[in-house]
Parts: structure tokens; C-alpha cells; sequence
């Protein structure tokens, strides 16, 4: 169906059996003669698909029965605030790790409510790394930490366990790999990475902690009140619900989390080897935190990079160039995308070697 290569970091790429289905339900949606993007959200047919999804994102991840699955709205950046209206009172204190841009967005929303302790951050070196010296005030309200840094290409692979509840921003990695729900007390993610289109952000928590939450909140920005309503305090993203039921569902085919999590490391290790291998690349994050969905990399000067970038669109390769603070390249390797794409994307990069070497040596006679 598609004829591009699509390494962009975010909306997702999708299946194309799951775009396919979703363009039938928005022309007519399980022969009702209603276009999903019409029907109510508060019919049986519907409220059957959230409950399907709930379920899936229960089976998949591995979720107990005491955390609830939310839908909800406004993306991660919502939920920067959420979770500090939610569980950060004026006094009280809340500890953050701060790896990048989107770590530094959710500190800056948190302190409107409270204090903020960064217990660690990556700062000094350009946030190409993950501090691993977890040492924090084990009595504030709840630790927050970035799975995957979406900018920067690091990615983390071993979490601070005790202590305070621990919080966690997974938009950009859920789903492709095997985590372990208990060690976390929230999970948030925005639903346009791995999991369905923008519009949706998932959050798994504990019932416990959410039960915990002050108060005197706004309802749309209490857990416990979405909780208690199915998701549908509101009127929910029917249509990003429904095509991440899709997404999911989909996943399930390709072995779940943990098949899909086996096909993401070989795209990785396959992509990277051929960065390190290519004297016109180089990586930018510390290869023992290199994240497997964005994967950062810079050219040996701009000639180069410029260069690149048109002989990859040239081939179809569509998304890598880089965030627009840091240059450079990002491909996304979310789940949807196959092995396939990412073998043209090295097989771009060692031609452009090729003829680039090949100009340089002419210039030179």
C-alpha cells in the first residue's frame, strides 16, 4: 500500500492491514450504515471496543488486576500536569530524572504544583547517556522517569526499584518491548508511537496510588473520575481508540510484546552496526543506553548531511532527518515498521558512501 519508507518519530507508522480496516470503518463501520467516525460513544458497539482495548492492553503487557487502564486525552504533555495536580501538594516534594527534552517539559509542569528535586540528569553531556546513580529522598510523593528519550536516541533499560511510587513516561517505547507493570505505581504514553494515531494517551496505574490523589481536583483531570466512568467521563477519541484496538490486535498476530520486542533489537542492532561501521556517520547517544525506537546519528559535516538527506528521499526513505534542535538524523524503528525498510536505509547509507568517496577521490586527482 505504501510506497515510502516511514522512519518518522511520531505520528507511528501503521500496519497497512490495520489502516485498510480503518478506512472501511470510516465509511461504514461494522455494516451499522455509520462511519465510526459518527457513531456514539456511548453505544453498546463502542462501548465494546473500549473494553476490548482494555483487554488487549491488559493481556499484552502482562497488566494485574489492581491497575486500571485509562483512555484518555491531551497526550503526555497533559499529563506532565496531571500527575503533578493528581499527587503533588504545595509542601510536599517530588523527585525527577531528568534525560532530555520531554523529562525537562514534565519538571517544569510539576513545579506549578510543588517541589522538585532532579535527583540525576544527563545534562552535562548533551543527555547522550542515562544516569544510573538513582540516589534520591525515598520519603517524596513519587518518582518520575523517561523510558525512551524520543530526541535524543537514549533509552532505559533498568529502573529504580523501592522507595516512592514510580512513575513513568513511556510514550515512545510502550509496547515494544517486555516491561514489568508491578515495578511501576503510572504509566502514561500518548498513543502515536507504537501504539494507534494521536489523539489517545494510554495510562496503566495502580489503584492504590490513584485512590491516593488530592482531593479538590478538576473532574477531567482526576484519574479516579475516568476510572470510575469507563474512560467516558467525556466524549473519548472513538476513532484513535478504535484503530489502536486495530494496532493492538495486530500486535497480538506478530507474537506480542515479546515477538515484537526480538524484531526491534534486530532492527536496531542492524541499523547501528552499519553507523559504526560508516566513516560518514556517527552515533550520538552512548552505545550502552542507545535506544532501539529513535535511533540519533550525525553526518562528519553538513556537505555530507544535506547530501543524505536528498539521496535518501530519493530512495523513498521518508522521517530521518533530526529534531530540529539537534540536527543530524533520527529513524524511528516503532514497531510497525519492517525489517525490510530498515535494510534500504543501510543499504542508502553504504551507496552514498560509495559515491561520496568516489567525488572526494576525483576532487583530489
Amino acid at each position: 500500500m505504501h510506497n515510502k519508507h516511514n522512519f518518522g518519530a511520531g505520528p507511528c507508522i501503521l500496519p497497512p492491514s490495520v489502516m485498510e480496516q480503518a478506512a472501511r470503518a470510516v465509511i461504514n463501520w461494522r455494516g451499522m450504515g455509520l462511519s465510526i467516525l459518527e457513531v456514539s460513544h456511548r453505544s453498546p458497539e463502542f462501548e465494546d471496543v473500549v473494553l476490548k482495548t482494555q483487554l488487549l492492553v491488559r493481556e499484552l503487557l502482562a497488566v494485574p488486576d489492581h491497575y486500571s487502564i485509562l483512555f484518555l486525552q491531551g497526550g503526555a504533555s497533559t499529563q506532565f500536569a496531571m500527575v503533578a495536580m493528581n499527587f503533588l501538594d504545595k509542601g510536599k516534594k517530588a523527585a525527577y530524572l531528568d534525560t532530555g527534552y520531554f523529562a525537562q517539559k514534565a519538571i517544569k509542569e510539576a513545579r506549578l504544583f510543588g517541589e522538585v528535586e532532579v535527583f540525576a540528569s544527563s545534562g552535562d553531556k548533551d543527555y547522550t547517556y542515562i544516569p544510573v546513580d538513582f540516589n534520591y529522598d525515598k520519603q517524596v510523593a513519587y518518582l518520575h522517569c523517561t523510558s525512551n528519550n524520543t530526541i535524543e536516541g537514549t533509552e532505559m533499560f533498568d529502573f529504580p526499584k523501592g522507595g516512592a511510587p514510580l512513575i513513568c513516561d513511556m510514550s515512545s517505547d510502550i509496547f515494544s518491548r517486555e516491561i514489568n507493570i508491578t515495578d511501576f505505581d503510572l504509566i502514561y504514553a500518548g498513543a502515536q508511537k507504537n501504539m494507534g494515531p494521536a489523539g489517545m494517551t494510554l495510562v496503566i496505574a495502580k489503584n492504590e496510588f490513584i485512590n491516593q490523589a488530592k482531593k479538590e481536583i478538576p473532574s477531567m483531570m482526576d484519574y479516579r473520575i475516568f476510572r470510575d466512568n469507563m474512560s467516558m467521563y467525556n466524549t473519548p477519541p472513538v476513532f484513535s481508540i478504535y484503530v489502536a484496538m486495530l494496532n493492538l490486535l495486530w500486535l497480538k498476530d506478530q507474537g506480542g510484546v515479546s515477538g515484537i520486542e526480538q524484531k526491534n533489537i534486530a532492527k536496531a542492532k542492524l541499523l547501528y552496526a552499519e553507523i559504526d561501521r560508516n566513516p560518514l556517520f556517527h552515533g550520538t547517544a552512548d552505545v550502552e543506553h542507545r535506544s532501539r525506537m529513535n535511533v540519533t546519528f550525525l553526518a562528519v559535516n553538513k556537505e555530507v548531511e544535506a547530501g543524505f538527506l536528498k539521496f535518501a528521499a530519493d530512495q523513498g526513505i521518508v522521517g530521518i532527518k533530526g529534531y530540529r534542535t539537534v540536527g543530524g538524523f533520527r529513524a524511528s524503528l516503532y514497531n510497525a515498521l519492517p525489517l525490510s525498510s530498515v535494510e534500504i536505509l543501510v543499504e542508502a547509507m553504504a551507496t552514498f558512501e560509495k559515491e561520496y568517496s568516489g567525488k572526494i577521490a576525483l576532487e583530489l586527482e
